[in-house]
C-alpha cells in the first residue's frame, strides 16, 4: 500500500502545478511566452547587458528583436569570461559561481554556459519536477518511489583561483540535489562524482546488486556501458535479474532510437518504459508528457523565451526572419533561439525543431544547425539518417551502439558519397545487404537524397564500415572526452572526425 499513497501525496502536492501547466500550456501558451520575457527583463534590467540594450524600457518582444541582436557562444565568450573571474551583474544579475563545460557538438571547443539559481532551480530542477509528476500521471500504479533512481552524470571540480565550480550540467545537479532528491537517488556523491569516469563506472557496477533501482536517468549511450558491465560482472543474462522493480528510464542528451533495441534486450522481464527529456546545458527545453508518443512539450514557463528561424531561411547570425512563438507553424524545420536565466540573450542554440502541434506547443528534435551533410544538395539532416537507420537495423535484426557519417567529396569524375563507421551491439548477417537497405530507406525519407542517387547522377552507393567494439569511447577517452555530457558527433561536413576514427578502428 505504500505506493499508492506516495504516489497519491506527489499528485496532491503537484495539483497547483498541474493546474498552472494547463492554463499556460494549453490555454494561454502565447500570453504565458511574453510573461517569461518580461520578467527576464526585469530580473536582468540591471545587468550591464540589460542597461546596454535598455531592457527596462522595452515594451514588447518587437521592441525586445529590435535591440538585441542574435548570439552565439562566440560573441557572448568575452562576457562569460569576465564573469567567471568574478565580475558581476555582466549578462545575469548577481555574481555567478557554477559553470556547465560542454564541447558542444559542432566544434571541440570548451563552452561555459553560466548556471544562474534561477536557471537551476526554476529551469533544470522545475522540470525533473514536472517530468516526475507527468509520469506518475502516466503511470497511475507505479512503484517507481518505493526504490532508488540511478543517476549516471559527469564531475564538478572547484577552481580555487577563481572561485568557481566547473563541469558537466549533470554533474552540477548532482552537487546541488534537493535533500529529498539526493534521498532517492544512487549512487551517493561520492561515488557520483568521482572525475575518472572509468573508475566511476566500476565502483557503481560494484555497488549495484545492494540497490533497489526503480529507475534510470542518464544520456543512453553511457547507460549501455554501464549496463553491459553490469550483466558481465555479475554473470546475468538480464538487468531486471538483478533490479527487478526497474520501470522507466529518463534519458536526454542525444536520440534514443538508435539505442532502442539494445536497450530491449539487456533489460528483459516486461521491459520498461522510456521518458525522454530535452535538457541542455543551456537549459530544459522540453519533456514527453504523453508517453504514447514521441514528442516533447516545450517548457514555456520556465525562465524560457523562445524565437524560431525557419532553417530555408538560415543564415547564422545574419538571419532575417526570426519569428516568435505565435507564428510557429507545424511541419516546418526551424533553429532555435533561446533567451533566457542563464544570461544567454537570443542565443541561436544550435538545434533545430519541427512544431507537431502549436495548442499545446509539442515538437521533435530534427538535428543541428551545423550537424547535416550538404555535398550536392541533398541536405541530409540527422532525424534523417536516425530514421533510415532504425529501419534497416530493424530489417536486419541489428542493435547500433554509435555511430558518425562523413562525405566523400567528388573528385573530378568520381561522384561523392556519405561515408558511415557504425558500432554495432548485434551487427547485421549481411552487412552489404544492409548497406543497400540503409541507402534505400534514406532515398525514401529524403527526396533531395533521392534525386542525387537516382542512377548514381551526384551520389554513389554509401560506405558502410563496422566500428570495432569501444571505438567510440576510445576516442572520447583520448580527447578527455569519456563521461558526463559529451557525444559523438553524427554529421560532419568534412572527413576530420571519420579519418581519425578510421586509424583508430585499424589498431
Amino acid at each position: 500500500m505504500i505506493s499508492p499513497l506516495l504516489n497519491s501525496l506527489v499528485q496532491f502536492l503537484t495539483s497547483a502545478r498541474r493546474k498552472r501547466i494547463e492554463q499556460n500550456y494549453f490555454q494561454h501558451p502565447v500570453a504565458t511566452q511574453y510573461e517569461e520575457l518580461d520578467k527576464l527583463l526585469k530580473l536582468a534590467a540591471h545587468t550591464e547587458f540589460g542597461q546596454k540594450h535598455g531592457f527596462s524600457t522595452i515594451a514588447d518582444s518587437e521592441e525586445f528583436a529590435a535591440r538585441v541582436p542574435l548570439n552565439d557562444y562566440s560573441i557572448l565568450q568575452p562576457d562569460i569570461e569576465r564573469m567567471m573571474r568574478g565580475e558581476k551583474d555582466v549578462l545575469w544579475r548577481g555574481k555567478i559561481k557554477w559553470y556547465a563545460q560542454s564541447s558542444g557538438t559542432t566544434s571541440s571547443r570548451s563552452k561555459f554556459i553560466p548556471i544562474s539559481d534561477e536557471i537551476l532551480e526554476r529551469n533544470h530542477f522545475q522540470g525533473g519536477k514536472d517530468m516526475l509528476m507527468f509520469y506518475l500521471e502516466n503511470v497511475p500504479d507505479s512503484k517507481l518511489l518505493r526504490g532508488k533512481s540511478l543517476k549516471l552524470g559527469g564531475t564538478v571540480r572547484y577552481d580555487k583561483e577563481r572561485n568557481i565550480h566547473i563541469g558537466d550540467l549533470s554533474g552540477i545537479m548532482i552537487n546541488r540535489l534537493p535533500f529529498w532528491a539526493e534521498y532517492q537517488s544512487t549512487p551517493d556523491e561520492q561515488i557520483a562524482l568521482i572525475p575518472d569516469w572509468e573508475e566511476k563506472i566500476r565502483r557503481i557496477i560494484a555497488s549495484a546488486a545492494k540497490q533497489d533501482v526503480r529507475s534510470l536517468i542518464g544520456i543512453p549511450s553511457w547507460f549501455q556501458t554501464l549496463l553491459t558491465g553490469i550483466l558481465q560482472h555479475y554473470r546475468i543474462d538480464y538487468i531486471k535479474e538483478i533490479w527487478p522493480g526497474l520501470e522507466v528510464f529518463f534519458h536526454g542528451g542525444i536520440h534514443f532510437e538508435p539505442y532502442r533495441e539494445g536497450f530491449k534486450e539487456m533489460i528483459g522481464g516486461d521491459g520498461i518504459r522510456y521518458m525522454e527529456v530535452y535538457n541542455a546545458s543551456e537549459g530544459f527545453f522540453g519533456f514527453q508528457n504523453d508517453l504514447s508518443k514521441n514528442e516533447f512539450l516545450l517548457t514555456i514557463d520556465y525562465l524560457n523565451y523562445f524565437e524560431f528561424i525557419p532553417m530555408d531561411k538560415f543564415d547564422g547570425l545574419h538571419s532575417k526572419e526570426v519569428i516568435p512563438l505565435e507564428g510557429i507553424k507545424t511541419g516546418v524545420n526551424y533553429a532555435m533561439v533561446i533567451s533566457n536565466a542563464s544570461g544567454l540573450w537570443r542565443y541561436i542554440i544550435g538545434d533545430t525543431v519541427k512544431f507537431t502541434s502549436v495548442k499545446p506547443y509539442q515538437f521533435i528534435i530534427t538535428g543541428r544547425t551545423k550537424h547535416f551533410i550538404n555535398i550536392v544538395g541533398e541536405e541530409v539532416i540527422v532525424d534523417n539518417a536516425e530514421k533510415a537507420l532504425r529501419q534497416a537495423a530493424k530489417k536486419h535484426g541489428a542493435v547500433i551502439r554509435n555511430y558518425t557519417v562523413a562525405p566523400v567529396f567528388m573528385r573530378g569524375n568520381e561522384k561523392g558519397a556519405h561515408e558511415w563507421l557504425i558500432e554495432f551491439e548485434k551487427p547485421p548477417a549481411d552487412l552489404q545487404a544492409f548497406r543497400e537497405d540503409l541507402d534505400k530507406a534514406l532515398m525514401q525519407i529524403n527526396s533531395d537524397y533521392e534525386v542525387k542517387r537516382k542512377n548514381d547522377i551526384s551520389l554513389k552507393m554509401p560506405l558502410v564500415h563496422r566500428a570495432r567494439q569501444g571505438l567510440f569511447e576510445a576516442w572520447l577517452k583520448k580527447h578527455g572526452k569519456l563521461g558526463g555530457q559529451h557525444k559523438i558527433p553524427r554529421l560532419s561536413q568534412n572527413r576530420d572526425l571519420i579519418e581519425e576514427l578510421l586509424e583508430i578502428n585499424k589498431s
